[in-house]
Formats: C-alpha cells, structure tokens, sequence
C-alpha cells in the first residue's frame, strides 16, 4: 500500500489487486485525514476487507430479482422501442411489488410465484399477460448469465380465464347502441372522432398520427404507416408490416372525414394556432389529439347511454361487425384492420355474426 497526498491537504491511501474476472491490475483507494501510522493501519485493514470481496468469484446465488431487472431496463433501453421500453418497466415494478426487490433469483419455485400472483387479486388475464413479461425477463437473466436455472418456468402454468370470444362479447357497440351514443355525444370533435374510428376501422394511435397528405380523398384511400404512442408522446412506426395499409374511404366515411377537417379549421381560427404543419387531429394547443381525454370522455358516454363502459379499441370490434353484418368476406376485413392473418379475426370477430 502506499499514500498519495491529495491537494485538499488530505492523504488517499492505494493499494493494487488482480481483478478476478479479467486477470488484470487494479487499484482501489480510501482517503485518510492523516498520514500517520495508525491511519495508515486503518486504511490497510480496509482496502485489504474491500480486496477480498471484490476477488470473490461472482455467483447468482446471491443474485436478488431487483439485480436482474435493473440489469433487464438498461439492455432493454438499448435495444428495444420507447413505448416496449415503457410497458415493460411498469410491468416490472409490479412484479417487484409482487414478489419481493431482495427476493433471491437462485429461491424462485413455481408455487411461491404462482401463489404471490393469485394473492394480488388482479385478474386472470392481467396475471397472465404479467406472467408473459415475467417469463421473459427470467429467460434474459439467464441468457445473460444472472440465472443458472429456469427449469421452475416449466412448471409455472397460466391462470385460467375465459374464453378469447367470451370475453369480448359485450365489447363493442350494435349498430343500434353506435347510433344512440352518436346522438348523445354533446362534443361535436369528440362524436365524429368515435364515428371516423367505427367506419375506419383504424386503432385510435393510428388515427391520431395521421398526417392531412395521408387522406387522400382523390383516390379514397387512407395511407396507414404510422402510429402515435401516447405513453411516450411520440410518433412511431406501425405496430407490424401488416399494420401498413391503405384503407379504403367510403361514401360515409367521406362525409365524416370532411366534417372533421372542418372541425380542425374551426379550431385553429378560435385558439389562434399559427403552426403550419398539424396533424390531420389537432388539440386545442395544436399538439396531437390527447389520447387520454377521449378515452375518459369515450368510457363516460359510454357506461351512461349504453350500459356498459367500453374503450376506444371497441370501435374495431364494433367496426368489424359492422363489415360482417354487410357480409364482407373475412379476409378482406383482416386486411382493412391491418391484422396478420384472418386466423385472428376469426377468433376475435366471429360470435358477433350471431346478431
């Protein structure tokens, strides 16, 4: 060991060690107020404690969930979208919540996993789609070697929950339940914004991250590359190849898209919005339409004139039975709604028919 004066008027003590991992020379140091002997001493008695540990080999036995997941955000930050990033790290604090911060990865069996999910009264399908982001957060941890087994994820089974069509059932609107909201919806942007959604078909982030050159009324089409991710306030790309499409503009869907945009003058005159570039749905401050005032303002309605409370996502639904009710072949709705094969519209959109 030796001692280093420092320019403050104190002394930092150093002593070299070989770092276990890489074989090479490294230094650790301490400050000391004194250079004296019995200072030095201390200083000795520490760095050689603080060498000892860091020349332990490093194992997983003492690996706590919180190490994994920490290390799980900073690759994830890295290598994944914003809004993924985002879903995830919620999705994590809950499974800190659930299962511990100090828990220790080494410890974790199927039955006490199982056991703290079920505890949390959150229901099956939340557990399930919890578990899915739990699954693989462990198979990264032991791909990146914080884990040394996963074999309990074998046993780990998914809670049980009703059907996929069962589910959905009371999920989207009748036609005769789309007309009576319509006729109550007192906010004349936020009625053709539901109406523009149950005629397109569109996913609500879709539809506000149109662009006025993606409506192209000319050729009927509505060009959908694009989705805005209201979570991180930001534009990103579609949610998958299939996702990019042109959907077809009908004779009503027409007239709403021409009552909207005559909205959107209305608004820019009355706030004064001088921006020259807009979205084709704007805000009162000219930013993107705020996905979560129409949600509130759609879920209100809703629960109030229709019975039920239901999201904007049911306007899909609502918009494929629609389509099915005029008898359009499946596979061109699964086309219009940017699914990845009519497998999924089937299962999703099926039962409704029975109306």
């Amino acid at each position: 060991m030796w001692v280093e004066e420092l320019s403050t008027g104190k002394f930092r003590a150093v002593e070299r060690y070989i770092d276990p991992m890489t074989g090479k020379s490294r230094k650790t140091s301490i400050c000391i107020d004194k250079n004296t002997r019995s200072a030095r001493k201390a200083a000795e008695d520490i760095l050689r404690a603080r060498i000892e540990e860091l020349s332990k080999p490093k194992t997983n036995e003492t690996t706590t969930l919180e190490d994994v997941i920490e290390a799980y955000r900073a690759d994830q930050k890295l290598t994944v979208m914003p809004s993924t990033y985002t879903r995830n790290y919620y999705a994590a604090e809950t499974i800190l919540a659930l299962l511990g911060n100090d828990t220790l990865v080494s410890r974790l069996t199927a039955p006490y996993i199982r056991q703290s999910m079920i505890e949390s009264g959150k229901e099956p399908g939340t557990l399930n789609e919890l578990l899915k982001r739990f699954r693989a957060l462990i198979r990264w941890g032991y791909k990146n070697d914080m884990i040394d087994s996963i074999d309990f994820l074998q046993k780990l089974d998914g809670f049980k929950e009703r059907p996929h069509r069962e589910a959905i059932q009371f999920k989207y609107l009748e036609t005769d339940e789309l007309k009576i909201l319509l006729d109550h919806m007192a906010v004349p942007v936020w009625r053709l914004f539901t109406e523009f959604l149950a005629l397109s078909g569109l996913r609500i982030g879709e539809a506000i991250a149109l662009e006025p050159s993606d409506i192209d009324l000319a050729t009927h089409q509505i060009h959908v590359s694009k989705a805005y991710d209201s979570v991180n306030k930001r534009v990103s790309s579609a949610k998958s190849l299939c996702s990019i499409r042109d959907v077809f503009i009908q004779p009503q869907l027409e007239n709403v898209i021409r009552q909207l945009d005559t909205e959107m003058k209305r608004r820019r005159l009355r706030y004064g919005i001088r921006k020259k570039k807009l979205p084709f749905l704007f805000s009162e401050d000219g930013t993107y339409l705020k996905y979560y005032a129409f949600n509130k303002y759609f879920r209100e309605n809703t629960e109030k004139y229709v019975g039920r409370p239901l999201t904007p996502h049911a306007l899909r639904h609502t918009h494929a039975s629609l389509m099915l009710e005029k008898g359009v072949p499946i596979d061109v709705i699964s086309r219009r709604l940017g699914h990845e094969n009519s497998r999924i519209t089937r299962e999703i959109y099926l039962h409704v028919t029975k109306s």
